[in-house]
């Protein structure tokens, strides 16, 4: 993981924040619209590929900036979860 100290890696975690939440965004967006188009195969394409671009993202987002979630700790030796500012606390990230 990088340096999370160094305010360069604070901006692209930041920088990867407002990615993800874009991408999520358009995926709620997209569900609704399935929801009353369920049979619309280029809508149900573009949630696959957004959630593919989300997947991207998040991965890069905890390997690069620690968990999102709880889920996110994939560290063997230590619980990450809770050694480095909360994701909404964006002043601190």
């Amino acid at each position: 993981m990088d340096n999370y100290g160094c305010g360069k890696c604070r901006t692209n975690c930041h920088e990867l924040k407002k990615k993800l939440a874009a991408i999520e965004f358009a995926i709620y967006e997209t569900v609704l619209y399935l929801d009353a188009y369920p049979d619309s195969a280029p809508a149900l394409e573009y949630y696959h590929k957004l959630r593919e671009q989300r997947e991207m993202l998040l991965h890069e987002y905890e390997s690069k900036c620690g968990p999102m979630t709880m889920y996110g700790n994939k560290s063997g030796g230590s619980w990450q979860w809770i050694s480095r500012p909360w994701p909404w606390e964006y002043d601190a990230n």
